[in-house]
């Protein structure tokens, strides 16, 4: 008599995805950005075709080449969606705040330029040169002004609300030394990124300095749900990398997101040497030509120029501004300037709005041992030396602005990497 079939127990069902956390403020706040650059888009251009048509500014207009506003109002709609649409896939919109000022400006004049070029072309394509070019490029400027205000005043928003706590987004680090230690620094030191680092985790089990480990990684789920943690940084070592899809599964099942850091340092390739494609859907890592070389260094020095140019015109009232501000908060000069390391070890003097009281350097010795940075950088998140409107300065990023005249002397890029100490 043969014994029955064995009765194998159901497996128990997957634990429910949980929404991942998206602060409604930030959905509001990206929603209100898209809804003034349409308004912005559609007043720049009425207020060229104004200077235009009304003011004469480029050249009186003659009867026969008057256009009327209204036969203008279909290209005004065509560029508002053109540019949006642009915008929107060059991640304009994905922010807030992940980015220095100046690389959100370049964001900014790149996906303009590009956006205006593509409906210029078409347009006189098909109509010839029935409509003004001047208005054109005057709605190309203005429009890149009225942009670039709007964000600087967008990060002055996010800044005071962050630092009231609103809108911080609580980060975990999973990892410790080597790879997490530098991410921690930079969560805990650049409060404009937005996030509030809460601790890390780690198999040591050992706080470092003054960040504090929560655990172990097996109690990633449980530390998420106690934390309220918004954002997951996986900095593991190369060794690790097994562990990685376990991790960001639990990430998703809590509701949080995650970014992994890769571990470029073991495989002996340098961050701006990286090359990663799309092949057919599977990204591959390659090694990148670092050097640019011919034509397209005379375009990259060509855009710099321009475009560095045009930011120092339009900031101008901005630069008085914050001149008048250092000058009324603290003696001494307006400017800081500093030797830094340029393209061939070559050396210059890097400008930057002075952030920090006079004699701030000398008093680095007394205060070394306070570093929360490894290597030659000191970082400092309650720096004393800091002035009131200097720490405004560097959590908006507008301390960097006056290298925009060591970008146009061509000490600098506006895209590339830091210029480094010379120590």
């Amino acid at each position: 008599m043969s014994s029955p079939a064995a009765v194998t127990a159901p497996a128990p069902p997957p634990a429910p995805i949980r929404p991942q956390r998206h602060p409604r403020f930030l959905r509001v706040l990206r929603l209100t950005v898209c809804a003034f650059d349409v308004v912005l888009i559609n007043v720049a251009f009425f207020t060229a075709y104004l200077l235009r048509y009304e003011f004469g500014l480029g050249g009186n207009v003659a009867d026969e080449n008057f256009v009327e506003y209204v036969v203008y109002l279909p290209l005004q709609a065509g560029l508002t969606l053109t540019l949006l649409a642009v915008y929107h896939l060059g991640g304009i919109y994905s922010w807030p705040g992940r980015h220095s000022f100046l690389g959100e400006l370049w964001d900014i004049l790149l996906a303009t330029s590009f956006g205006m070029t593509l409906l210029f072309a078409i347009v006189f394509l098909t109509r010839g040169f029935a409509y003004s070019r001047g208005l054109f490029l005057m709605a190309w400027f203005l429009t890149m002004a009225l942009l670039i205000f709007v964000r600087l005043g967008t990060r002055l928003v996010l800044a005071v609300l962050r630092g009231r706590g609103i809108g911080v987004r609580r980060a975990l680090v999973v990892g410790g030394e080597p790879l997490g230690m530098p991410v921690m620094h930079v969560l805990a030191t650049e409060p404009g990124l937005g996030y509030r680092l809460a601790g890390f985790l780690d198999g040591a089990g050992a706080d470092l300095g003054r960040f504090r480990c929560l655990g172990d990684l097996k109690d990633l789920p449980e530390v998420i749900r106690e934390q309220q943690i918004d954002e997951v940084f996986v900095a593991l070592p190369f060794a690790s990398h097994p562990l990685i899809g376990e991790i960001t599964e639990q990430c998703a099942r809590e509701g949080a997101n995650y970014r992994i850091v890769p571990d470029l340092f073991e495989l002996s390739l340098g961050l701006s040497q990286v090359d990663v494609e799309d092949l057919r859907g599977i990204p591959v890592i390659g090694m990148r030509e670092v050097t640019i070389q011919g034509t397209d260094l005379v375009l990259k020095r060509a855009l710099d120029v321009v475009l560095a140019g045009a930011v120092l015109v339009i900031g101008s009232p901005l630069w008085l501004l914050i001149s008048l501000g250092i000058k009324l908060t603290s003696p001494g000069s307006v400017f800081f300037v500093q030797t830094r390391a340029g393209k061939d070890g070559f050396l210059f003097q890097a400008l930057k709005f002075r952030s920090m009281r006079v004699g701030a350097e000398e008093e680095l010795a007394l205060i070394q041992h306070l570093n929360e940075a490894r290597g030659p950088i000191f970082k400092m998140r309650a720096d004393p030396r800091i002035t009131s409107i200097g720490r405004w300065l560097r959590r908006t990023s507008l301390d960097e602005l006056p290298q925009l005249w060591n970008v146009l002397k061509g000490e600098m890029s506006l895209v590339g990497p830091r210029p480094p100490l010379p120590s």
